[in-house]
């Protein structure tokens, strides 16, 4: 399976609202409960309504649609990461999945999968 390197650093916040949201960025995630607002979005377009965020985070997305038939593509990648220390955020869209790590652990994250028969594409 190949792993794709998204190359910008990304922040997980919490805005007040959606109105400073840049959508024509690439890569913004959005998730919205009865609870709370939170965004995944590169870190120089964190809005200026944010509540709280989490910067130095980096990510790679599982190449290719994945069918909703197709079980454990996820877990097994967490697994592997979790058995070396390595925390993940994931997100999931229509077509594939996204894991997003702190910094410091991203190259060793890479070295897992890759040790593991991920393809890596930088």
């Amino acid at each position: 399976m190949e792993i794709k390197v998204i190359d910008q650093d990304f922040s997980i916040c919490k805005p007040e609202n959606l109105s400073q949201i840049k959508f024509e960025d690439d890569y913004i995630f959005i998730g919205k409960t009865d609870e709370e607002l939170s965004l995944v979005c590169s870190t120089e377009s964190v809005p200026d309504n944010t509540l709280s965020r989490d910067d130095g985070w980096k990510a790679f997305r599982i190449q290719g649609v994945l069918d909703f038939s197709l079980i454990g593509i996820l877990s097994r990648i967490t697994t592997l990461l979790a058995d070396n220390k390595i925390g993940v955020f994931a997100i999931s869209t229509y077509n594939t999945d996204y894991i997003l790590t702190k910094k410091e652990n991203f190259e060793d994250a890479l070295r897992v999968l890759s040790d593991n028969g991920y393809i890596i594409k930088k």
